[in-house]
């Protein structure tokens, strides 16, 4: 039995780290997988606990040169007692109290992570292990300042600024040029380019290639070569080159991580979305206390304005709430006696008693957050493939930087030149653009379909959404409401407002789900139930009572027949009302039919704009229902609906999948109960309405938090355009070495005497990187669909 957890991880600066980091944990006892991210700067790893930990896997990363405190949960996240959080999947309905223990290693999410021990700080040379993303960012600007500032003089005392700017003054002190750029290089090789030879260390060690080796190569083969002619008496050096270099790398990846860190702005505002205190009742009187300390039971004051600090049920009071943050549902939800409240939402009206029942990382927030980073993490199939072209990449990097010397050197050329064309196809061949080009894209799409309350559940869910070309929905919970309610009223001889009056008298002492559904009818239209005596339930068939001295009878065409009860013109209207899917209601008084109520699943109010969403993006619908023929097509009729598949017993509902599949479609499937488990799971994408059951969330692959079928045809647009900024990325990264390894290696000096410098070669690769970025962040921009009644309820 294994087991997931998420592990921050500091100091993957390069998109490529994330390969030593996988390489070094999946040789070790007992890891299964590991999917480092370095845009959030998380890994998700899958263990076997019996025969390792999370305290193991920390000291490994540590190992292998990173920071790890443990495992990245919220800050409301602490529970001493508790086991290790394990199931993503089951995230957000009943789960055990799952906070990781500090023992067994825990940070919290969006904090700096603790001071390093003098030990660690030894083993961290680069820096940046242990810092929060602002901080490497920082400290990426410093290293590149310092450069920036040295490499000015550094070029201007080099064989190359006497030439190019005519500079002429002496080296002061005396001192050679060579020995005089030489001390200015020292801190920018021993500082500034520290972070590539730490960098580089790390990933040998484990046995892989990254980024880091690539730029070190570069940067240490031209300062170790010009240290080697100073040394021996001075000539020609290019420290210039080596401090330029290096000036250049970190610029473009300042630049780039200051990017990549937008694109974790959804997380992040998720993580900061529970309040840091709450107040408890106790003995009556309010005491705050930090939210991380609320205990199951624990009785909450919620005042008007404040946040909900934790999941729980109301004790007393009502109010509005705005779980628009958490849920993505646009209006604010009415809360009473025993209603569900979850944390982090707002608490706008009245005040609320709420009794404390999910806490720590058994939230929904703290489930939503866990499974938004596994989504991030995770990885596309168009990413596996990118990671190993990465590893590849710098082979060839390597070897055609060692070819491109030898070639040169053999037909004549200086070391000295073909060195500098050895360490520009170095330089140029680094694969960051490559390694940043679906994580950047995954991050942003998974981003913005959590603040919209659409959880993907993995990389693999958001490439596949964006292929899907039929959507299968059940009817059932899914595109209606799961509850009937009163479509028509048909009356003869005696008025609307009084056969309803003397109904909903009979029903409001009825248990039956048709009765209350007549009782809110009336109730909705302002007629208020008259007085009876002698009510009479009739299993089956209906209830009969005396109301205001008649006698009323309510019910099928049975009851009617008990009662000599006579209908007339009206038992035709009921038979068309019955033909048309919905249930029909007899109504007799003193022995004469006077009404036929029709009753009928409710639509969801935002069913039909599903619909034609999913038309818009060209995708066929289809209405999956247990129910007759005639019932699902007057809905299919009232929705708009492609294709019905009616009459299906819960066991055929996934051959009926499979069956679409054969024709060649790419099949989503929509549902909310345990029947729906297996469709949702034979199909290509299986959809899990929020509000259902737990196993049909397992199933999914796809959740929508807010029950809300055009949350689909949300899910399905960000799914295709994270998949168009993955390819475009995709092809930036893979056509810029295509055009850029031949330049760099001076194949057309000879014909065009096109030379490219290893300086603006590091200008062009880390600029690479930074449009890959910025390209995946321009995904924030997406329109989406949105419901006809959250515009109006903005507008008002």
């Amino acid at each position: 039995m294994t087991e997931s957890t998420i592990l921050d991880v500091h100091g993957l600066n390069w998109a490529s780290s994330t390969a030593v980091v996988e390489a070094a944990l999946l040789r070790r006892p007992g890891v299964t997988s590991v999917e480092a991210n370095a845009v959030n700067q998380t890994a998700t790893v899958v263990y076997d606990p019996a025969t390792t930990s999370v305290a193991d896997l920390a000291g490994w990363i540590r190992d292998c040169g990173f920071h790890c405190a443990g495992r990245s949960v919220p800050d409301h996240v602490c529970d001493p007692m508790s086991e290790p959080h394990h199931d993503r999947a089951a995230t957000l309905h009943e789960q055990p109290a799952s906070a990781p223990s500090p023992t067994s290693g825990e940070v919290h999410a969006h904090e700096a992570a603790p001071a390093r021990t003098p030990q660690e700080a030894m083993g961290h040379g680069g820096g940046h292990a242990g810092m929060s993303m602002d901080q490497m960012v920082r400290d990426m600007r410093n290293r590149f300042l310092v450069a920036l500032a040295l490499s000015i003089p550094i070029m201007l005392w080099s064989p190359m600024g006497r030439d190019m700017f005519g500079f002429t003054v002496p080296a002061p002190f005396g001192l050679r040029d060579d020995v005089f750029t030489l001390l200015l290089s020292l801190p920018v090789v021993f500082y500034s380019a520290w972070i590539f030879f730490d960098g580089a260390w790390r990933a040998l060690r484990a046995r892989t290639l990254d980024m880091m080796v690539l730029v070190a190569v570069a940067v240490g083969a031209g300062w170790l070569y010009s240290l080697g002619v100073t040394l021996t008496g001075g000539g020609e050096v290019f420290y210039e080159a080596a401090s330029v270099l290096t000036a250049f790398v970190l610029l473009g990846h300042w630049f780039e991580m200051r990017a990549r860190g937008g694109a974790n702005d959804a997380i992040r505002t998720l993580l900061e979305l529970a309040p840091p205190m709450a107040i408890v009742l106790r003995d009556g009187e309010p005491v705050e206390i930090p939210t991380a300390e609320v205990a199951v039971g624990d009785l909450l004051l919620i005042r008007p304005g404040a946040k909900i600090p934790v999941d729980g049920t109301v004790a007393e009071g009502t109010s509005d709430v705005d779980e628009s943050m958490v849920t993505g549902e646009s209006l604010p939800v009415s809360k009473a006696p025993d209603s569900k409240v979850i944390g982090a939402s707002i608490n706008t009206t009245g005040t609320l008693r709420v009794v404390a029942t999910k806490v720590g990382s058994d939230t929904v927030l703290a489930q939503i957050v866990a499974m938004v980073q596994e989504a991030q993490n995770s990885k596309a199939p168009g990413q596996r493939f990118a990671d190993r072209a990465a590893f590849w990449l710098v082979l060839v990097a390597l070897i055609g930087g060692t070819a491109t010397f030898l070639v040169w050197w053999a037909v004549g050329a200086g070391v000295q030149t073909a060195l500098l064309f050895a360490i520009t196809v170095v330089v140029i061949t680094c694969p960051d653009a490559l390694g940043l080009a679906t994580p950047t894209a995954i991050m942003v799409g998974t981003g913005l379909g959590a603040k919209r309350g659409v959880l993907f559940k993995n990389a693999t869910a958001l490439e596949t959404s964006a292929r899907i070309d039929t959507v299968v929905m059940d009817k059932t919970g899914t595109l209606t409401k799961g509850e009937p309610e009163v479509t028509d009223v048909v009356v003869d001889g005696i008025p609307e407002d009084q056969v309803l009056a003397m109904v909903a008298a009979v029903e409001t002492e009825s248990e039956h789900p048709l009765a209350g559904a007549i009782v809110r009818y009336a109730a909705a239209h302002g007629i208020a139930s008259a007085s009876l005596t002698g009510f009479r339930n009739v299993p089956g068939h209906g209830a009969v009572a005396t109301v205001d001295g008649r006698r009323v009878a309510v019910g099928n065409r049975k009851l009617m027949v008990e009662e000599d009860v006579e209908f007339g013109v009206l038992m035709q209207r009921r038979d068309e009302l019955a033909a048309s899917g919905r249930t029909a209601v007899l109504v007799g008084v003193d022995g004469r039919g006077v009404g036929v109520i029709a009753l009928a699943d409710a639509v969801r109010e935002t069913s039909a704009e599903a619909v034609s969403a999913l038309h818009d993006l060209g995708v066929e619908v289809v209405m999956l229902s247990g129910d007759n023929q005639a019932t699902a097509d007057r809905i299919a009729a009232q929705l708009g609906i492609d294709t019905v598949i009616a009459e299906v017993l819960p066991g055929d509902k996934a051959a009926k999948i499979a069956e679409l599949q054969r024709q060649g479609k790419k099949v989503a499937m929509v549902g909310d109960g345990v029947n729906d488990a297996p469709a949702l799971a034979q199909a290509d994408l299986g959809v899990a309405i929020g509000a259902g059951t737990d196993v049909a969330i397992e199933t999914a692959d796809l959740v929508l938090m807010r029950s809300d079928p055009l949350d689909v045809a949300i899910a399905l647009r960000i799914g295709r355009g994270t998949l168009r900024k993955m390819r475009q990325n995709l092809g930036w990264a893979v056509g810029y070495n295509v055009i850029a390894l031949p330049i760099a290696a001076g194949v057309f000096v000879p014909s065009l005497g096109l030379v490219l410098r290893p300086e603006i070669a590091a200008l062009s690769m880390s600029g690479s990187s930074f449009i890959v970025a910025v390209n995946a962040l321009m995904l924030k921009r997406l329109k989406l669909p949105v419901p006809a009644s959250a515009e109006a309820g903005a507008k008002s």
